[in-house]
């Protein structure tokens, strides 16, 4: 990958510095990293500030914007962008809240463009080598990261990395530090973790992160090295790459906005203010409109809100408010996430490979024209195309299209995997390598475990019953009769005219041959006298997946 020109950055040689302020003086670097971009619950930056406190030191918070992971240049082995404009946009709303957070408490943010080695090399070289140095940061699990903080902390005299983004701490799990002995499966682990385990309750902000404040030298240092805020542009996307990133689509199911104080607001606004987790078990598996789920994916990626404040404001509504599956169900969905960092960090870099942690080499094809159509939604299959096309316009997909898409690239086009997976961890707004590469590693039937493959079209009419969702984001299909909605390919010449949609012209015939569900099983039925569901979209398949679910507990301590 082409080097690119750092933004910012002074060209005129430092001046060494020495700063020897207490019993060992000199300075703490607190490297924020992409899944910790927040004050509240940090136990990396608690960690820091309090190692400020017993010696006196002073605290450094920085961020790097990797030339490796932003720009139209950083391309992975698979073609992808490593991480698409709108995603940088994201990083860039949060990093901008932090540092108006940390200056809001007398501190400062280091932010700059560089490789985090080529930077701390940097810093250090012109640093007095008497002075003291630490790096703290939040541990990671995968290769990539690991060998970034391996690199990174060969230049320090001290280091330190501290467990973080998990609703269960590593220490508190009944299993071998190895996690040799952590079950494959989820729910083996769930059952176990909420046995066994407690949540721990979220740390504050740090009271004392004004350690710069009055000391003009460390002020000056910052800004010697430090760039302004970059935009798109300065991370080098293309000026088209830029217009999608700022476009917000009128059919998205809402406005993301990348930040610890918009996502402390979305926890808010739905839990407190509309009241919706009394209901989410019922709507969590809806696809259109902005309040069936949550929709904090985005900001528990990045860690701009803490999954165990989220888990312990969860516990305050049910205290409050009412307690029943719906509000346990939130608090399990967000321990899938740990499930998959702990099964990433239990398997390494097994879970990136064609035939996962099988051991198996399954010969997967890769068909570009095939792979091309479901990236663009031109499959002729209405349910994986409408959720691809949303994930190319907004960045966001619903769980349930995820895992409809997946199967279909995988186990019906018998498509490598991992180019699916790749495509997500460039395009989706709330990446975390974990539940991405995990989520796609079983779903390929790479874990070992039953494979699940899905029937598309028995999908679309249980969790789409009346082609709303398709209607919305395949304007094409718009006048397409109800019970033929997820299977255009049905109808005849004199329907085709009739809707206004010409296989093969206005809407692709589909690209694999089609099947149908059992008739029997598919959907809700003229006898079906169930009462109404708060999700109009949800079928009969869908009420009684969700009946077989059975509530779990959890407990938060002090």
């Amino acid at each position: 990958m082409a080097s690119r020109g750092v933004v910012g950055l002074t060209t005129q040689p430092a001046s060494r510095i020495s700063y020897s302020n207490g019993q060992h003086g000199g300075l703490v670097f607190y490297w924020f990293r992409l899944g910790d971009l927040r004050l509240h619950d940090n136990p990396g930056l608690e960690r820091a500030a309090a190692y400020c406190r017993e010696t006196q030191s002073n605290l450094i918070p920085l961020f790097c914007f990797d030339p490796r992971i932003f720009g139209a240049a950083a391309i992975t082995e698979f073609g992808s962008m490593k991480c698409a404009p709108r995603r940088a946009k994201f990083v860039i709303e949060s990093i901008d809240d932090l540092k108006r957070s940390l200056e809001e408490r007398g501190s400062k943010l280091l932010i700059s463009s560089e490789k985090p080695e080529e930077l701390f090399s940097r810093i250090l070289k012109d640093a007095s080598s008497e002075t003291h140095n630490k790096i703290i940061y939040q541990q990671e699990v995968c290769s990539e990261e690991i060998e970034i903080a391996n690199n990174v902390e060969k230049l320090f005299k001290s280091s330190e990395a501290v467990w973080g983004s998990t609703l269960y701490d590593l220490k508190d799990l009944p299993y071998d530090d190895s996690l040799e002995d952590m079950p494959n499966g989820f729910t083996a682990f769930r059952n176990k973790v909420e046995k066994n385990c407690s949540i721990r309750g979220p740390l504050p902000i740090p009271k004392d992160l004004n350690t710069i404040s009055n000391n003009q030298d460390l002020t000056s240092m910052i800004d010697q090295y430090s760039i302004e805020l970059p935009s798109l542009q300065d991370l080098g996307y293309t000026l088209d790459q830029i217009d999608h990133a700022n476009f917000q689509d009128p059919r998205g199911v809402m406005t993301f906005r990348g930040g610890e104080t918009a996502g402390l607001a979305r926890v808010k606004e739905y839990l407190w203010d509309k009241d919706l987790l009394k209901t989410y078990f019922d709507s969590r598996n809806g696809m259109l409109g902005s309040e069936y789920s949550s929709k904090l994916s985005p900001w528990l990626a990045h860690g701009n809100i803490s999954p165990r404040y989220l888990a312990s404001e969860c516990k305050k509504y049910e205290e409050t408010r009412v307690a029943n599956k719906s509000t346990y169900w939130l608090v399990f969905e967000v321990l899938w996430r740990d499930y998959f960092k702990y099964f990433a960090k239990k398997h390494g870099d097994k879970i990136f490979s064609a035939g996962g942690i099988t051991g198996s080499s399954p010969e997967w094809k890769h068909y570009e024209k095939n792979l091309q159509a479901w990236i663009e939604g031109k499959t002729g299959f209405p349910l994986v195309d409408a959720n691809m096309r949303e994930l190319g316009a907004t960045g966001f997909m619903s769980n349930r299209g995820r895992q409809n898409v997946c199967s279909f690239l995988a186990l019906e086009l018998n498509l490598d995997w991992r180019y699916g997976a790749d495509y997500f961890e460039s395009a989706l707004l709330d990446h975390d390598v974990h539940s991405n590469w995990g989520n796609w590693c079983a779903g390929a039937g790479m874990t070992g475990g039953r494979i699940n493959k899905f029937n598309i079209v028995k999908q679309g009419k249980d969790y789409d019953q009346h082609g709303e969702y398709v209607r919305h984001w395949l304007p094409e299909l718009k006048d397409v009769p109800t019970n033929i909605i997820h299977e255009p390919w049905k109808m005849s010449q004199f329907q085709q005219v009739g809707s206004n949609c010409r296989l093969g012209v206005d809407y692709p015939n589909p690209i694999v041959k089609p099947y149908s569900p059992n008739p029997k099983n598919s959907g809700r039925s003229k006898g079906d006298n169930s009462k109404p569901s708060p999700n109009n979209n949800r079928g009969r398949g869908q009420r009684k997946d969700m009946k077989s679910m059975k509530k779990g507990s959890y407990d938060i301590r002090g």
